[in-house]
């Protein structure tokens, strides 16, 4: 059986162009400034399937929204739980056939750590996603 090994949030970003809501792009004169390498570097290179890569995307979009914004009170914890670079994502073939994907996503022990505020739950929450019928069918919290 495939392995899929912690995913970068970071990559996750990159795929959630196909998301409802659009991320938000550098202005053009920022944008200018930026050079892309000739090639890409292969070291720290992740390379994800087709399926795998919508089955994150679409379980991103439910656990973190992008444009979801919290209340003006909430607690440094609370802020920091709400980005998606403090969580590690798990990816696995659910079936021969590869049409179920689970998704899990995990606090990075690194982030978010010693902050005031409600601690959050260091329990993975778990997707089960359809990529075939681009649905989730089930979350295990």
């Amino acid at each position: 059986m495939l392995r899929w090994e912690t995913l970068s949030l970071g990559l996750l970003l990159f795929l959630q162009g196909c998301a409802l809501s659009r991320p938000e792009k550098a202005p053009p004169e920022e944008a200018a400034h930026y050079k892309f390498p000739i090639a890409l570097p292969t070291e720290g290179q992740q390379v994800l399937s087709g399926p795998i890569a919508a089955a994150v995307s679409l379980a991103m979009e439910d656990f973190l929204p992008l444009g979801h914004t919290l209340p003006s009170d909430a607690s440094p914890m609370e802020r920091c739980a709400s980005r998606r670079d403090a969580y590690d994502v798990t990816a696995v073939p659910g079936s021969a056939d590869a049409s179920v994907v689970f998704v899990s996503f995990s606090p990075r022990e690194s982030t978010c750590r010693d902050l005031p505020g409600p601690s959050r739950s260091d329990t993975p929450v778990v997707y089960a996603v359809d990529i075939t019928r681009s649905r989730i069918l089930s979350v295990q919290k």
